[in-house]
């Protein structure tokens, strides 16, 4: 492997790309201790060394990080450490790491996601969140049937909130608060329950 082209990111840090392609960071005391250089060839048993006693620990370590103040997915992880440059086959690695020793569990993240967010928000808008988390669609259909969300109920506060009176509420009102409603995820079919009218109503 050639190291084709060292790139600076800041004063103690540069990206360095193998072959026009293969890309990671090292500090400047590392690239010395390896003799990378634009130009140099980069042995295999050089470049797995890099890979075992550079960037995995430091890999690990930063994935720890991420994770010391709040869960994460594994989506999220992979697409911190992708951020930071480290190749597929670290990634890889770290997340097999991270999900043998139970720091990364997407069916416990989602569950527990669920029950803090369950009596706030709709079942649409939760599948949207951890769509966007990276769960897998099947893992959030089961997580939706084991967990309870109750949206009469939250539909009924959000009415109670804006103070609904179905005699006194307009049709045109009415019509405001089943589009809100809606752009919460609600379904129109629990919305009109819960206002105590029928479309043709509104």
């Amino acid at each position: 492997m050639q190291v084709t082209s060292i790139v600076p990111l800041d004063k103690q840090r540069s990206k360095v790309f193998l072959d026009e392609e293969q890309v990671f960071v090292l500090y400047r005391g590392e690239r010395k201790r390896y003799q990378i250089e634009e130009g140099n060839e980069l042995s295999e048993e050089q470049y797995n060394r890099i890979l075992e006693e550079i960037l995995l620990k430091r890999g690990k370590e930063r994935a720890l990080y991420y994770l010391k103040d709040r869960d994460r997915t594994e989506y999220e992880i992979r697409k911190k450490l992708k951020e930071g440059f480290y190749p597929q086959q670290v990634v890889d690695q770290i997340i097999n790491f991270l999900t043998e020793y139970h720091f990364l569990d997407d069916l416990d993240f989602g569950r527990r996601y669920i029950e803090t967010y369950g009596n706030q928000r709709s079942r649409k808008r939760l599948e949207f969140d951890l769509l966007k988390k990276g769960l897998k669609q099947e893992q959030i259909r089961i997580l939706l049937e084991d967990c309870e969300v109750c949206e009469d109920r939250q539909i009924r506060a959000f009415l109670q909130k804006k103070g609904y009176m179905p005699e006194s509420t307009t049709p045109k009102d009415k019509a405001k608060l089943v589009a809100a409603l809606a752009r919460k995820g609600f379904s129109f079919d629990a919305v009109y329950r819960n206002l105590g009218v029928s479309q043709e109503d509104i």
